[in-house]
């Protein structure tokens, strides 16, 4: 039995992997900015220890005292950390001109400063234990974006760079480091709730990022993912001996990620004699 701490835990991935969690014998921390939304959504007829593995608490990525506060409480309550899912975040999807320093800020804070003060809470927990797993969860446009993608992908292009970094740190203390890279999954990512398209468009992108926001609107809720398959994929890897770094979800990942470490080979091989001819006679 693992004892889990999971932000937004309300609802999508937080919410599928908490109850995944919970199904699989597991204690579990489930985090959002109101706990009692979070609690509601695990009924007692469908988890019958509900009160003894279960806690809800009430966590805002960006304030740093609701974090200590709850990162506290898991401990107070279980006793250590043994996964954390640092899940939250919210999504942005307008061409990277079309994003103004507010938008921009705003998903910074919560994709990115936002699991880099989760961790800060969370790690000496882990470190004194000398064990643990820590999961970001990262997505398919961290690793290959897309038109319309570029101020999110740059906020998990962020957290793969200090995930990997983090992994190599984290290593010889005996904690586990793993990013979770999802495509399209069918939750709520694409309702205006989680992702927010600013309120200025340019007619010149209508052809890129014009054309995602249509295509965005017409795949939401008929994703191809199925995110209760993903929670048990990501419970059944922090039990392995020796997880990945890398995981990616869903048949539309594995594809963009082929196509890119293909064209990146083929310019890397086109360009290489100007690379060598660069050093120092």
């Amino acid at each position: 039995m693992s004892v889990w701490f999971i932000t937004g835990s309300s609802r999508g991935f937080g919410l599928e992997i908490a109850r995944a969690a919970l199904a699989a014998g597991h204690q579990v921390v489930a985090t959002a900015r109101n706990a009692e939304t979070v609690r509601e959504r695990f009924p007692a007829v469908d988890f019958p220890s509900v009160d003894d593995a279960l806690l809800t608490v009430a966590l805002d990525v960006t304030d740093p005292q609701s974090i200590q506060a709850a990162v506290d409480a898991a401990v107070d309550r279980f006793g250590r950390i043994d996964v954390l899912v640092n899940n939250a975040g919210t999504g942005l999807l307008a061409a990277v001109e079309e994003s103004d320093d507010a938008a921009v800020r705003a998903v910074y804070e919560t994709n990115v400063f936002g699991p880099l003060a989760v961790q800060r809470a969370a790690l000496p927990v882990l470190r004194r234990q000398r064990a643990g797993h820590v999961i970001n969860i990262s997505s398919i446009v961290g690793f290959a974006t897309a038109p319309g993608w570029g101020i999110y992908a740059s906020t998990k292009f962020a957290v793969e760079g200090f995930t990997e970094t983090l992994h190599t740190e984290l290593a010889p203390l005996g904690i586990h480091v793993t990013l979770v890279e999802p495509g399209f999954f069918r939750t709520d990512f694409l309702d205006p709730a989680s992702l927010h398209t600013g309120p200025d468009t340019i007619d010149d992108y209508a052809p890129t990022a014009g054309a995602m926001r249509t295509t965005a609107a017409s795949l939401n809720h008929a994703q191809p993912g199925d995110p209760a398959k993903a929670a048990r994929a990501i419970v059944e890897l922090a039990a392995t001996p020796e997880p990945p770094l890398r995981l990616p979800l869903g048949t539309d990942t594995l594809h963009a990620f082929d196509d890119k470490l293909d064209t990146f080979r083929k310019e890397m091989d086109a360009w290489r004699h100007v690379a060598l001819a660069t050093d120092h006679d």
